[in-house]
């Protein structure tokens, strides 16, 4: 069953030659990890603030459990949890006084938000520097920090945009560990990111966009059964060779750009 449907969403922005979402169409299932992966510009974070109410939809209909969010609606969001391209936070607290404030909104019992926050602050590795000011802390410790209120409330659905962005090796590791095991007790996640190996390796689906379109979907285990050449049978080895050949214009005659000074 889907958690999260869009329908015929478009969004154009005013003064723009075309949408950066045209009549998209998408389908998140329960208890999944779903990849949703795009050129830079090709409409992947308007379509996510669309869903999370930051950006108005110009046409279509957004459903999550079936039930379509209209406008005025953001009861839906105490299910969801986000983590957006430029997340927001109040940076004069600390991240113990953030996650509080965060847990309160979602009107989680004081015991149950404290063992959560102890746990948020040890797993993420930010106990080093909990008593310090979010403004002090590195962009990817603000990203696990993003990442922390996203799931203190134990959402249905988690939605990531570009996740792991300046995020070490580690940490990266328990991050996946943590999104693998939501999606065992329950949680549905959309994961926007560049990183097209970490993406095959830890999503059931993917789905590709690429100016407002959606160009290319797959369950992940069927990519290198891809046909790319129909005459040889030759199919694709790779997530990263599809997403090259769905993007590339071959249509407008361009040629791939060189620098003159390393021919």
């Amino acid at each position: 069953m889907s958690i999260l449907t869009l329908e015929s969403i478009t969004k154009k922005y005013l003064f723009a030659k075309q949408p950066a979402v045209d009549n998209l169409n998408l389908s998140v299932n329960e208890n999944c990890i779903f990849g949703f992966l795009g050129p830079n510009g090709a409409g992947k974070s308007t379509t996510i603030n669309i869903v999370a109410r930051l950006i108005k939809k110009d046409t279509g209909k957004v459903y999550f459990c079936n039930e379509e969010i209209k406008d005025g609606d953001y009861e839906y969001k105490r299910y969801i949890g986000f983590v957006l391209e430029k997340p927001m936070y109040f940076e004069k607290l600390t991240v113990r006084e953030y996650l509080d404030f965060v847990g309160s909104m979602y009107d989680l019992d004081d015991k149950i938000k404290e063992k959560r926050i102890d746990e948020l602050v040890e797993v993420l590795e930010l106990t080093e520097k909990q008593n310090e000011w979010i403004e002090k802390y590195s962009a990817g410790m603000k990203k696990k920090v993003s990442l922390a209120a996203a799931i203190i409330h134990n959402p249905k659905l988690l939605i990531l945009d570009e996740p792991l962005e300046g995020i070490d090796p580690l940490s990266a590791k328990r991050i996946k560990d943590i999104m693998k095991t939501m999606v065992q007790n329950g949680t549905s996640i959309l994961i926007s990111s560049h990183v097209l190996d970490t993406i095959e390796k830890i999503c059931d689906e993917i789905a590709i966009i690429n100016k407002g379109k959606i160009v290319f979907q797959s369950k992940t285990g069927d990519i290198r059964n891809k046909i790319k050449n129909d005459l040889t049978e030759e199919t694709y080895e790779s997530l990263e060779e599809i997403f090259i050949d769905v993007v590339s214009d071959k249509t407008n005659g361009k040629k791939e750009g060189k620098l003159s000074w390393l021919q």
